[in-house]
This record gives structure tokens, sequence and C-alpha cells, in this order.
């Protein structure tokens, strides 16, 4: 008999944790603040939800992913987790085996298993919230790469940069005009600011038409580079710019003049399970 799959989302201000049945259904559900900056707090506060969970198999999502030269963490925004065994530590406190991913990769995971894109051969997450990130799955498996970096979209450059889209904004990462600077919710406060003096939160610029325009053309750019070299069966939205309902039918027609086919028979779609799931990704990466 298949045991419960516990799924804990590791976020830099909170931490989810659920357990799903042999079935998939949701049993038990339980968040609490994260620890910031104290990884020993980090360790301990995950050992105590598992505890409160008891028995099954447990998969970690996290804002970064795992060195596979060292076995480290690199990457994540949470930077107190940066340079430590995290897999390691946390199987010596729990006392069992753990799977740890990517949160992105978390998220694809979940849509592709029995959300938006179920059954879906070819499957990319696309995160766009306060940063921008990527995740892809084939035939229900995480895809991770040779360097562990497979999805990670937000930090190529935006293609085709023209005049509306200059000078490239610095990045976080040391470079400049990368796609999270675009498209993430405050590179879009950012843009709307840059052309009409006015500062925004994500929430409202939405509603101005010119800077939606500016957005979805450049999301339109991005995600045709991602079909000319992936060419996904389903593309799934996640983050806070995916309830903007006017994406998934903008978006499509922009992106044709940008796809190197006759057709795009790629599907653009919402994510069924929400801010959920990361953390049922996580469960699910225990899916034997």
């Amino acid at each position: 008999m298949t045991r419960s799959r516990i799924g804990i989302d590791l976020g830099g201000t909170k931490i989810e944790a659920l357990t799903l049945d042999a079935t998939g259904r949701e049993v038990f559900r339980k968040r609490i603040a994260t620890p910031r900056g104290d990884y020993g707090a980090t360790i301990s506060a995950v050992q105590s939800l598992v505890r409160e969970m008891g028995e099954g198999s447990v998969g970690i999502g996290i804002p970064g992913a795992e060195s596979r030269a060292t076995g480290l963490i690199k990457n994540a925004n949470s930077t107190w987790l940066i340079g430590k065994p995290l897999a390691k530590d946390l199987e010596a406190a729990l006392g069992r085996p753990v799977r740890l991913e990517n949160d992105a990769n978390c998220f694809a995971l979940s849509e592709a298993v029995d959300g938006a894109a179920k059954g879906a051969p070819v499957v990319f997450g696309v995160i766009l919230g306060t940063g921008v990130g990527g995740g892809i799955v084939v035939d229900g498996k995480v895809i991770r790469g040779a360097n562990a970096i497979a999805g990670e979209w937000g930090h190529n450059a935006l293609p085709q940069p023209c005049g509306q889209d200059l000078p490239l904004p610095p990045c976080y990462c040391g470079r400049a005009g990368c796609i999270e600077t675009y498209l993430s919710g405050p590179g879009l406060s950012r843009d709307h600011e840059q052309v009409t003096g006015e500062r925004l939160a994500p929430e409202q610029a939405v509603l101005h038409e010119k800077t939606m325009a500016r957005y979805e053309e450049r999301l339109a750019r991005a995600l045709g580079a991602v079909i000319n070299v992936l060419d996904p069966d389903v593309i799934v939205l996640g983050g806070g710019m995916s309830n903007v309902a006017r994406l998934y039918t903008e978006v499509p027609r922009l992106w044709r003049r940008h796809v190197f086919s006759d057709q795009v028979a790629t599907r653009l779609v919402p994510p069924v399970h929400g801010d959920s799931s990361g953390v049922r990704g996580a469960a699910w990466l225990w899916n034997e």
C-alpha cells in the first residue's frame, strides 16, 4: 500500500506543509512563519512539522537548487540556505530520506500530475511573482538538467530588446535585461513608473492598458523563445501575475510571430491549484 506523501514548501516568509493520501487527496495542511536568517531554526521548524504529520515520504520545495557538484544549496532567495547541505541535514533531523527540489519545478510537477496540464507529455511551469522562474516536466518527471538549472528562464535575457525596453534594467544576479526585470510583479511596477512617472503596486499597474500591452508583448517574446526550444504541450502560469485573465488570450495571439512554426498548438493556461501547487508538487516528488 502506498504511504502518505508529505510535501513541504520552504519559502522565504512561510513554511507550508501538507499530506496527500494515496489518491492525491489532501488530509492535512499547516502553515508557519519561516525563521528568517536562522538555518538551524529552519531545520527544527521542518522537523517539528513532519513529526506532527507522522509517517510518509517527504518532498521539499525550496527557492533555490541543490548543486550537483557539492550537494550544497545555490541560487536561493532565502540566502541563509546558500552553501548549506540542506538535504543531508534534513535527512539527519527527520530520520528518513528526503527529496529536495526547486519550488518552480514543484509547481510545474503539481500542475502536470493533477492540475491544469494533467496528462500533457511536456509541461513548462512559469512563476510570475516577486521573481520569475520556471520548471520543466516530461512524462510526469521533473527535468533538472546537468547543472540543476533546467527551466531557469527568468535569468535569460529578454529576447529582441527594442527601444521601449531600453535601458536594460539591472538585475540582482549581476546582469542586465533579464526576463525577471521585466516580467516580475516589481518589474511591471518599475516599467509603469519609468513610462508614466507614477509609482503603483503591481495589482494597480495591471489596470493600465498601455502598461499591460507592453507586458504582454514582452511575455509573448519570452515564451515564444521557450516554445522554439522546448515545444511544450502546455505552459502553466503561476505567481501573482497568473491571476490576470487577459494574459491567456492576448499572449498566445502575440507569440505567433515569434514561434518558428506555421501554427502554435501550445496551450497557455492558469493553474488549477494556485498557491498550493508548490507544496503539492513537493509531495508528488515521491510519485512512484
